[in-house]
This record gives structure tokens, sequence and C-alpha cells, in this order.
């Protein structure tokens, strides 16, 4: 994957049929998601899909605002949360009770289950909520099974990741895309199926949308980056560690010799010494 041409999202519209897709490739924002986290390969697969799915859906909300997929399920992988927010800022994690085979699928790795979607509108006086069981034997095709529940009109995805990169492909049918052509929708999805992994990944979303629809009237939006760029914040740690109080922080040295927090959404690590962890308390601010 081309380092000039990954970590975008390019929206498009068949025009003539009234169908709104959009292809993402995600490479230097995935290896940043993967670093020092050695998941097996099929973990690395999903949360890939997951990644880039969630890129796409969050490119394409009608309001901006945070969105967080998580899986949970009775499988191999209990849970995996994946969120972006309105900037394209994207991280994710999975949980692993096992190691799962290369080849294990969908089921054994998530079992039964739910996909629950949140999307937190800064003006929003609560964040939205919603879920569906976990239904299909792919990914893509759970997703494509929560947004036709959840949008009313079918959708189609392909999704693939490995440790390089993640990329994906969304097709949704809009209300008047059977009275523009009645067959285009199984036209395009047909079209569409004959899209390689390799290419999927590969290729530039004008070389891809070139490929698939030569034959059609396509409009390409402006494309829009993605990135992973959570920093590190010693500073919030700290903060949440005084709130702990200087009693529990005495406690966790006791019992472990020191003070370490995973922040595993942002795959970041904090080590406090005991005397880092007892001068936080030192270095509490004064209130007036």
């Amino acid at each position: 994957m081309s380092a000039a041409n990954s970590d975008t999202i390019q929206r498009f519209l068949l025009e003539d049929l009234d169908i709104r897709g959009a292809h993402v490739r995600l490479g230097t924002s995935w290896q940043a998601i993967l670093k020092n986290r050695n998941f097996p390969p099929a973990v690395t697969r999903l949360l890939g899909e997951m990644t880039a799915i969630t890129s796409l859906i969050g490119g394409n909300l009608k309001q901006a605002g945070r969105l967080t997929f998580q899986l949970r399920g009775d499988g191999q992988i209990p849970m995996m949360v994946v969120d972006c927010t309105a900037g394209l800022n994207v991280r994710g994690y999975a949980s692993v009770d096992s190691v799962p085979a290369d080849d294990a699928s969908l089921q054994t790795l998530l079992g039964s289950g739910r996909l629950l979607m949140t999307l937190d509108i800064e003006d929003a006086a609560q964040p939205f909520q919603s879920y569906v069981p976990i239904e299909g034997d792919t990914l893509a095709q759970v997703f494509e099974h929560y947004l036709e529940l959840s949008e009313q009109q079918p959708a189609w995805l392909m999704l693939y990741a490995d440790a390089e990169g993640a990329a994906g492909l969304f097709l949704q049918k809009l209300p008047d895309a059977d009275i523009r052509d009645a067959d285009g929708w199984s036209r395009v999805t047909q079209l569409a199926q004959t899209l390689k992994n390799e290419e999927l990944k590969g290729l530039d979303s004008v070389e891809l949308l070139t490929r698939l629809f030569h034959e059609e009237t396509v409009r390409i939006y402006e494309a829009r980056r993605v990135e992973h760029n959570f920093p590190p914040d010693r500073d919030k740690i700290a903060t949440m560690l005084r709130s702990l109080g200087h009693e529990e922080i005495e406690r966790i040295i006791s019992e472990h010799g020191e003070v370490i927090v995973n922040d595993d959404l942002s795959n970041h690590r904090y080590d406090f010494s005991p005397e880092e962890a007892r001068a936080l308390f030192e270095q509490a601010p004064t209130l007036h």
C-alpha cells in the first residue's frame, strides 16, 4: 500500500443509479494502532476490518460526532472496540481469551453476542446508542445487517485487513435507486463482488472505481484523511490516580510494588514508581 494514497476515505456517488459509496485504505494509522500489540493474525484481521468499517461509517455521518462500535460476545475475542472522532481520528482494541487459529470462523472468534453503536454528538444531552445481535458469517455481513436495520436501506460491504493495512468498500442503495434503474443495485453489487482483496487494499480509489464502474457516471468527492493520533497524556492519568485516593494507591503499591495503568484503547502504558505515585498527592493542586 503506497503511503501517499493510504489513510484516506473517498466518498462517491453513482449519479444515474442513486447509489452512494465510499472506499477506505488505512496504512500508517492502522500500523500505529497495532504497534507493540502482537495480536494473533485472526485478531489482527478482525480488528483491522472493524477499524476500516468504523472509519467508513464515521466518514458518512450526517451529524459529526464521536462514533464507537463495540462487539461483545462469548467467543475467543470477548470484546472488541473501535472509535472514530468527527475528524476521523481512529483507535481500537481487542481483548483475547485464547489464541485463535489463523483461519478461525467469525462464530469461533466472537460467538454469540451483540454489536453496540454509540454516537456522541457535542451538543446532544446524552449519547445515542443502538445495538443489534451479531448475525452473519463475516464482519462485513454483521455490519450489512446493522446498516440495513439502522438506516432502512440495503448496504453492501467488502472488508480486508492484515498486519500491513486495512481497507473497505461500502455501497448503499438510496431511496430512489429502483426508480432510476430497477437493475442498478443488482448490477453494481455483482460488479463489486469481482473485486479481489489485493485490489481493495492496493488500488487507490480512482483506480478502483474506474476498474469496477467504468460504464457508470461516478461523482467523486474530496478525499478525507484518517489518522491515529492519541499522544500520551500522563497528567490526565495522574489526575485519575489522585481521584482514587492516597489509601488506594498505597494498597496498589503494597500488592504490586508500583502503579501501572494501561490505556488499551489509545495503546499507552503508564508506569509510576512508588515514589512517583506518592508524590502525586504532594503535588496535588490547592483549591482556593
